[in-house]
């Protein structure tokens, strides 16, 4: 059941990526970064731990779930360290998936060879 779950969620969010590809003028970079600021919303006014609880990794993995974790990053970090921890929080929780990121990328422009068009 949790499978089917996390399918669902993470279907929708994907859904709801297409539908703005498809019926709107905005570029994927403008939507990726709109699901990052309304997962960071969403998580700072507690909305998004519910999904997160029901769904699993159909609410993490997708981006809107790299934006809670900046806010729960940040939120702890508060806590901790005060002020300062509003630098250091989303950096410190996001820090794996940005490494991972990063180093992907770098593996595929390695492996591959650029097409102009």
């Amino acid at each position: 059941m949790i499978f089917l779950k996390a399918f669902l969620i993470g279907g929708i969010i994907c859904v709801i990526g297409q539908l703005l590809i498809d019926l709107t003028k905005l570029t994927p970079a403008r939507i990726l970064v709109s699901f990052v600021v309304l997962g960071v919303i969403l998580g700072a006014l507690g909305l998004y731990q519910p999904i997160v609880e029901f769904a699993g990794a159909g609410a993490t993995v997708p981006l809107t779930g790299f934006g809670n974790m900046l806010v729960l990053g940040t939120q702890n970090a508060i806590r901790e360290k005060g002020a300062l921890g509003i630098l250091t929080g989303p950096l410190s929780s996001a820090s794996v998936g940005i490494t991972v990121a990063m180093l992907s990328g770098l593996v595929v422009a390695l492996v591959t060879k650029p097409k102009s068009k």
